[in-house]
């Protein structure tokens, strides 16, 4: 099988270019990321290092010299400016991420592109923004987007909605909704582009695990137990809430009158993302106890926060993507010393390994079908 080259952009932890390698076609040959926490996670995991910045003329004109095939991306959501309407849409997305991952796709031409992002993109200013970026993909940068149809006058048919696939669906039990945009080159490919499937795979054949029953490690570290304190002020706040009709506030996720738990999504700010993922864990003797790091004994109902390995598990991180096959140890670690607020915050960043996996081998059987067809046609050419 023939190995595609990808460089991974807004790489954060690696996680698409990990799925794309657990899809056994795909090499990394160039990354992306401008965090520090997170460039010495990726570099400890990988051996590479990614400390580039996509915005700048050097770093574009290192990817217009590597050579490489399939572009991969997790950038952030951003507003869009008006301004640049007459120019073109490509314009209007001037100092954004995705302006410059547009202009290397412009620039570099590669075969195909996989693009991640939070759910909400879709609906970001009244869906304007998403329409923007699948203009500039498809009418300016010429690329066949599965689930877009194109009109003859240029216009794009599609529904938003069918680019959000949900990681619960993927083997694991969470609750994370997120965009995947797709493209294949016609400068490459041609019209035998426009004979690919019409949607994205929707769901993962096997789980991972079942629930969180099966996720969850009971007998944490006494550290990640809430204070009393901080469940008192956890209710005042639910409770201030749902007397105004909300339902934000702190959330249990394991009670046992739940027979198939599922967390919600874990954030990269890490606070509500760990007050909504709560769970109850029936250790004893950690009841009224006092640890160095509260302000109140720890509370009387076993409540503690997920902790980073649970959330690595969410991810697919731990005990899956890092597995060594021939000896089943699971080889994933963070750099020495790194605290547990950069491992909550890279963890909530990442994408879900087993998602994306599943998104990188439906496109190695896309690229492996169209690379055939120019195979077929340059035989009979001859």
């Amino acid at each position: 099988m023939k190995k595609y080259k990808t460089i991974d952009l807004c790489a954060g932890i690696g996680g698409i270019r990990k799925g794309y390698e657990l899809a056994g076609c795909f090499k990394n040959v160039l990354s992306a990321e401008i965090d520090k926490n997170a460039c010495l996670t990726y570099q400890h995991l990988y051996g590479d290092d990614p400390t580039n910045d996509i915005t700048t003329c050097e770093f574009k004109d290192k990817v217009a010299k590597t050579k490489y095939d399939v572009l991969l991306a997790g950038f952030p959501c951003q507003a869009f400016s008006r301004a640049g309407k007459k120019k073109g849409f490509l314009d209007e997305t001037r100092g954004t991420l995705f302006f410059d991952i547009a202009d290397i796709i412009k620039r570099t031409e590669p075969k195909a592109f996989m693009l991640e992002n939070v759910d909400n993109l879709i609906t970001h200013d009244k869906g304007q923004t998403f329409h923007t970026i699948l203009n500039v993909l498809v009418n300016e940068l010429d690329y066949k987007v599965i689930g877009v149809t194109k009109k003859e006058n240029g216009e794009l048919e599609y529904t938003a909605k069918d680019f959000v696939r949900n990681s619960r669906n993927f083997g694991v039990p969470q609750n994370r909704p997120r965009v995947y945009i797709m493209g294949f080159s016609r400068k490459h490919f041609g019209n035998k582009v426009d004979d690919l499937p019409h949607e994205l795979p929707t769901k993962r054949d096997t789980d991972i695990y079942r629930d969180l029953n099966e996720l969850l490690e009971m007998n944490a570290d006494d550290k990640y137990f809430l204070s009393s304190g901080y469940v008192e002020t956890l209710e005042r706040h639910k409770a201030r809430h749902e007397g105004k009709g909300n339902g934000f506030g702190y959330r249990i996720v394991n009670l046992p009158e739940i027979e198939h738990p599922v967390s919600n999504a874990i954030l990269a700010t890490g606070g509500s993302g760990k007050e909504r993922n709560l769970v109850i864990d029936p250790k004893k003797g950690v009841a009224g106890k006092n640890v160095p790091s509260k302000q109140t004994p720890l509370n009387d109902r076993g409540i503690r926060a997920m902790t980073p390995r649970e959330w690595g598990k969410l991810q697919g991180f731990i005990n899956y993507a890092f597995i060594d096959e021939k000896t089943g140890k699971d080889l994933f670690s963070f750099p020495e010393g790194l605290a547990d607020g950069s491992r909550y915050k890279q963890f909530g960043n990442a994408v879900t390994i087993p998602a994306v996996e599943v998104m990188a081998k439906f496109m190695k059987k896309q690229l492996s079908v169209l690379d055939q067809s120019i195979r077929n046609f340059e035989k009979e050419s001859k």
